[in-house]
């Protein structure tokens, strides 16, 4: 028989257990730390790598800027024309990594940046070339960049079987390639594209030069916050995809929630920072206590779209990692160009609020395409998909 003394121990060590299964369940509910960790160590290397390459462009325009408002606003349109042309086309490929390249793509990406700090402010402050030496400090700083990663392809032997030359028969995937990439950089693009028209519009105002450049610092600030969001975007659609593909779906939704609460979280981070320090941030930009002062009214705005941003960004990954992206390429065409641009001429232009009118645009646009893509992720059948997922990894296919 049991002593008082045994069963008041026994007792004590289920509460405890239970205390203890009742802590990891409600931290749980929080947060599922497991997910996250996987997400963090996937998305990490991959927002430094893209941080690190748009900070070429970057740190050109803030150079430019230092010579003048003209500068700034050129230097920005340039920039605007570059992405609008190639960058956004080719970004959709930046997804395609594996665990063992990623951290030296960092490192890679990290060396033509120091470089280019190292090659622009001479250029542009210490020759007669001035706006034209930071167009040139990033087209050095961007092809220093192509050799050193092709020359780790070749050399590395971590490609010796991914890489093995041109053959005939990658010719016959080209087609199953386009299927799969084209609804991805059209999604993409059209995201992208919605802020550079921002740039173009600011160009036809009556203050032209300084609504451009005000435009310009709230573009290449929202640029590189979503930097962040987007490495989370492409954590976000690997592990729904791959869940989906388990049959999974509870995880899947689960690996979908742990995204958004984690670029929410770093979202929030970021504004922080913008509303405690927007005039150190301005100043890289310029010189102008107008500019800085006029920035400052529009950091409240520039926070809200980061904020919405964030939210869009992991929701654009999931649609990729669910196979939804033609549902997206009609969401995005919808909020941004039939709800955002028109709001931003009409409030820009006729309301004559300016810079301030063509960001509230955006804000309107990016509000909506956040609503639309959570409504499709929370209206379809995820088991559904993960039934075809299942089915297609039994029935061999082309792939």
């Amino acid at each position: 028989m049991l002593s008082d003394t045994s069963l008041g121990d026994g007792t004590r060590l289920l509460e405890a257990a239970g205390d203890d299964h009742g802590e990891k369940s409600w931290r749980k509910k929080v947060l599922d730390w497991e997910e996250a960790k996987t997400q963090v160590l996937f998305s990490l290397p991959m927002i430094l790598t893209n941080v690190f390459y748009y900070a070429i462009p970057l740190v050109s325009v803030m150079f430019a800027g230092h010579l003048g408002q003209l500068e700034l606003a050129g230097a920005t349109l340039a920039n605007s024309w570059a992405t609008v042309t190639g960058f956004a086309f080719m970004n959709i490929l930046r997804f395609l990594q594996t665990q063992s390249v990623v951290m030296p793509m960092v490192l890679f990406s990290a060396l033509p940046l120091g470089i280019h700090f190292g090659i622009a402010y001479p250029l542009v402050h210490c020759t007669s070339l001035g706006f034209k030496g930071a167009s040139l400090a990033a087209s050095v700083s961007l092809w220093i960049s192509i050799l050193v990663l092709v020359t780790y392809v070749f050399c590395a032997k971590k490609f010796k079987h991914t890489w093995e030359g041109f053959t005939c028969e990658s010719f016959s995937f080209i087609l199953t390639n386009l299927k799969l990439a084209l609804p991805s950089a059209t999604m993409v693009c059209l995201e992208y594209w919605a802020f550079e028209v921002l740039v173009f519009l600011a160009g036809l105002m009556p203050n032209s030069e300084q609504t451009t450049s005000l435009i310009a610092m709230c573009v290449n600030t929202e640029t590189i916050a979503y930097m962040i969001t987007y490495g989370l975007s492409a954590a976000a659609s690997t592990r729904v995809s791959n869940e989906l593909g388990a049959g999974n779906v509870s995880q899947a939704k689960n690996a979908m929630a742990v995204t958004l609460k984690l670029s929410i979280f770093l979202a929030l981070i970021v504004v922080l920072a913008l509303a405690f320090g927007h005039n150190i941030w301005a100043s890289f930009f310029s010189d102008s206590s107008e500019i800085i002062k006029q920035f400052a009214s529009l950091t409240p705005l520039l926070a809200i779209s980061i904020m919405f941003d964030s939210v869009q960004g992991v929701l654009s990954g999931v649609a990729r990692g669910c196979g939804w992206q033609h549902l997206a390429v009609w969401a995005n065409l919808a909020t941004f160009y039939f709800i955002g641009m028109p709001i931003a001429v009409l409030l820009g232009f006729k309301l004559k609020l300016h810079a301030s009118g063509l960001w509230i645009g955006l804000i309107c646009g990016l509000s909506s395409q956040a609503s639309s893509l959570l409504l499709i992720s929370m209206c379809r059948n995820w088991t559904k998909m993960a039934i075809l997922a299942s089915r297609e990894t039994e029935t061999p296919s082309l792939v």
